[in-house]
């Protein structure tokens, strides 16, 4: 997917794929935050709000997470983001953006294999020039084990909610996943 990102000009870590499950990326400096693109109500979202799993959101929603394991990776603002410096207002700019970019690209991806696609959580990092500027770049990973991805039909999970409700299919839905993008099955393990 990163691959397919740096053709939108979504500027992101990846380099190449050296094959497998192996890539070289640049080097980041991440920051502590957790960026959640929501389309559909879902998993926490729903317990906090009282939603029905599955209703259709009035508009794309981006929420934020300080990455902090043992705080929970609390839910917090654009406020809190630049009051505690975690990104400056440009960096949080960029990052809204770039968020909204991918997930247009994602939704309409996955919309033409025949899958919704429910939400994700993106991490982001600061790349340094040989003169010290930075610029916000995407990082991390995009796998179903970071976004929900539901069969059109059934709303069936072919994510980590699979997992996390302890059912069986994990394996078979990734592969499902990786054989609709067009990406060797035998790496999903």
């Amino acid at each position: 997917l990163f691959e397919r990102l740096n053709t939108l000009m979504i500027p992101n870590h990846h380099i190449e794929k050296l094959g497998g499950r192996t890539q070289l990326v640049r080097e980041l400096e991440m920051l502590p935050l957790e960026v959640i693109v929501r389309n559909r109500a879902a998993g926490s979202l729903c317990k906090r709000l009282g939603l029905e799993r599955g209703e259709l959101l009035p508009r794309t929603l981006v929420e934020f997470c300080l990455k902090d394991d043992d705080l929970g990776d609390p839910l917090i603002s654009e406020e809190h983001i630049t009051c505690f410096g975690w990104a400056l207002p440009q960096e949080l700019d960029d990052i809204l953006a770039y968020a909204l970019r991918v997930n247009d690209f994602l939704q309409g991806l996955f919309s033409g294999f025949g899958f919704i696609f429910v939400d994700m959580k993106l991490e982001f990092g600061r790349l340094y020039d040989d003169d010290g500027e930075s610029r916000i770049v995407l990082a991390d990973e995009i796998t179903p084990d970071t976004c929900r991805i539901w069969g059109k039909t059934d709303k069936e999970s072919f994510d980590k909610d699979l997992f996390r409700e302890e059912r069986d299919g994990l394996i078979d839905a990734y592969r499902e996943i990786a054989r609709q993008l067009g990406l060797p099955t035998a790496v999903v393990t």
